[in-house]
């Protein structure tokens, strides 16, 4: 059994980041795997990095749960929307505010801790562009930025990621095709 953490790095509930992000749980739980999902704008928690890496800002309740979620996981599994060519400001902060004690400390002495070594990733990104275009003419920024700069900064390998497009436009039955799609990668935890 491995254990999945999954985070929906999204400012409104109930939306299909949401349901990918449960449908990547479901999968991997009839997999027999441990999966918690942590969904953003469930969360309590201060977005904002008050310190600026200079003062270790402490965890509210939510972020340590996530954090000790994260810590476990084998695998880490992000969700989000892409809005302004980037990630959603609540899941940017999440990230910041989650990792920050960990950054901080070490960078101080000129080190640079793969505080996530050893584990794999998966990285959903909805859009309403096509995905194609996102990735050819728009060169996927936001998803090599989370990749190269985040996960495989902090060990993530492999980062795998899925990218689906014209998400208003695709209508009920292709987002229940996405959706299985999703409990297929769950199962199978890639």
């Amino acid at each position: 059994m491995k254990r999945a953490v999954i985070i929906v790095g999204h400012s409104r509930a109930g939306t299909f980041c949401e349901a990918i992000g449960e449908a990547y749980r479901t999968g991997a739980e009839a997999a027999g795997h441990h999966a918690q999902i942590f969904v953003t704008s469930k969360l309590a928690f201060d977005p904002i990095l008050r310190g600026a890496y200079v003062e270790v800002q402490p965890r509210e309740p939510d972020l340590e749960a996530a954090y000790s979620a994260l810590r476990a996981a084998d695998h880490i599994v992000l969700v989000f929307p892409l809005w302004l060519g980037t990630l959603p400001a609540i899941l940017k902060g999440f990230l910041e505010r989650i990792l920050q004690p960990e950054i901080i400390e070490p960078a101080k002495t000129g080190q640079f801790v793969k505080v996530l070594a050893g584990r794999s990733a998966r990285v959903v990104v909805t859009m309403g562009m096509p995905g194609w275009i996102y990735r050819w003419w728009f060169g996927a920024h936001a998803l090599k930025m989370l990749r190269r700069n985040i996960l495989e900064f902090m060990g993530v390998s492999p980062v795998r990621s899925t990218v689906i497009g014209s998400v208003e436009q695709i209508g009920p039955a292709r987002r229940a095709r996405w959706l299985a799609e999703m409990r297929r990668l769950g199962e199978r935890l890639s």
